[in-house]
């Protein structure tokens, strides 16, 4: 080898053992309060969020679409043991990420420790001009963080994810996120059968009828009826789970599961399916109402306070008569009315996956056999359902009396419960159903064969009992094509 080449080489590694010894002294001194701080953070945040799975939606082409995923975002954290000025320190970041002075300081003081994260999600150029403000003990990082695309929507479908109770790590809370924990955790994704495009006109729609109305809230729900496919799933109030903090605890329960109330008229659909499926009445069957009916003590009267004489049961339907949903539902019989409830699936949770989901109240009627209570349980009072359990309940008729189960989750797919009442009887219901829309001309488009029914029920006072003479809830429900509901 000649003298030259052994120079060379000799240079070589000299050049190496420099950049080494530089990188080690870049690693142990300069930035070893950065790696001691990096380290701490660790221990401190052991239940990282970078593995967690995402939820998908659907677009309208039927494509994937999140709806919860992770996302790194900017951090700014310190060692306050490197810290040279608390007080100066303190002062600058406060100005530069526009934060509260003394709760940084207070962070800062914290001398014995060698991680504390002073800003979460920080614009770019926010953490621009902390690292050229090189502030001893101050860096800037990124963290992985639980991003919702799409802000509001669907919110109380998805939840959120948040701190534990119990230690630093992170959780899955309401919603999809805390029902899926263990399979998000894992890293697992889950697709639910929530409709991007549905979705949010739903959503737009209930927000400017609410405030239309000064509602205090409301929910919309839609089901495909021949598989139980929840397309969309919304409520107002609402929160946006990106900055869940900002909002009441309030907020993130989900009514359309989580909820009962008393669904008024809407329920004769139900009174009207029994009568027919049992054979009690026909679409024709007459009565004549006099305008109001006294039972128990108790007396019931129609809601526009009028006697309509003879009457069709389908003139009962259209009209809104609550003495003739009465008629029919004395002809069916309390028990086998009451069994009719118990077969539509209002005695038990639907199973549509959601967690905290909650009964209809119909126990009222087993333990209190009186006149009184089932003929008002024959439009809508006196018992309380779940918004998912009443669409479910209808979406039955839909699909030719056969009820479906509910599900949000793609991968549950389509289940039957069981056949609640004969085709016959629901192909009944629903031409009944047609025709009140006909008469009444709600929910009436042109072009389109519509089966629907209205229903507004008075606000139990649960205080004093009875109802409000000034507060009322609000139904409609209904689907369409009559002839091949998709919706």
């Amino acid at each position: 080898m000649n003298r030259g080449r052994i120079i060379f080489i000799a240079f070589l590694l000299a050049a190496l053992f420099i950049t080494l010894g530089g990188y080690a002294y870049d690693l142990q001194i300069r930035k070893h309060a950065y790696y001691l701080a990096k380290a701490a953070a660790r221990r401190s945040e052991p239940n990282t969020l970078e593995s967690r799975g995402t939820i998908y939606g659907r677009d309208a082409n039927g494509a994937a679409a999140p709806f919860a995923q992770v996302k790194q975002y900017p951090i700014v954290f310190a060692n306050p043991s490197s810290v040279d000025d608390v007080s100066e320190t303190s002062h600058a970041l406060a100005l530069l990420l526009r934060r509260d002075e003394a709760a940084i300081e207070a962070l800062l003081k914290k001398s014995n420790d060698s991680y504390e994260r002073i800003a979460e999600k920080v614009t770019p150029a926010e953490a621009d001009v902390v690292r050229d403000a090189r502030l001893a003990g101050v860096y800037v990082d990124s963290a992985p963080f639980r991003f919702y695309p799409f802000g509001t929507l669907a919110s109380q479908v998805i939840g959120y994810v948040g701190l534990n109770d119990s230690d630093s790590g992170q959780s899955g809370k309401y919603g999809t996120e805390k029902g899926y924990e263990d399979i998000l955790h894992a890293g697992r994704d889950v697709h639910l059968t929530i409709d991007r495009t549905i979705q949010a006109q739903v959503e737009a729609i209930l927000r400017k009828t609410a405030e239309k109305f000064a509602a205090s809230g409301g929910s919309v729900i839609v089901e495909e009826p021949k598989t139980g496919r929840i397309l969309a799933l919304a409520n107002t109030p609402d929160f946006d789970p990106n900055e869940y903090g900002n909002f009441p605890l309030a907020s993130f329960t989900n009514p359309a599961v989580q909820s009962i109330y008393e669904a008024g008229s809407v329920f004769k659909v139900i009174t009207m399916a029994a009568g027919l499926d049992t054979g009690a009445i026909t679409p024709e069957s007459t009565y004549i109402d006099r305008g109001s009916l006294t039972l128990n003590g108790y007396t019931i009267k129609n809601w526009d306070l009028k006697a309509h004489g003879k009457l069709t049961m389908t003139q009962v339907l259209e009209e809104s008569v609550n003495t003739g949903a009465a008629f029919a539902e004395s002809r069916v019989g309390h028990k086998r009315f009451y069994d009719y409830l118990v077969r539509f699936g209002f005695d038990e949770t639907t199973g549509i996956s959601l967690p905290g989901e909650v009964r209809s109240k119909i126990y009222n009627l087993a333990k209190n056999i009186r006149d009184i209570n089932f003929a008002t349980a024959s439009f809508g009072q006196g018992i309380a359902v779940t918004p998912i359990a009443l669409v479910n309940a209808v979406a039955a008729i839909a699909n030719d009396g056969v009820l479906m189960r509910p599900f949000v989750d793609e991968a549950a797919g389509p289940e039957t419960v069981r056949r609640v009442i004969s085709e016959k009887a629901a192909k009944e219901v629903t031409a009944m159903m047609v025709s009140a829309v006909d008469k009444a001309k709600v929910a009436a488009i042109p072009g389109y064969t519509i089966a629907g029914k209205t229903g507004t029920a008075q606000i139990s006072n649960s205080k004093s009992g009875g109802y409000f003479q000034d507060q009322f809830e609000h139904t409609y429900i209904g689907f369409r094509p009559a002839a091949d509901p998709a919706f």
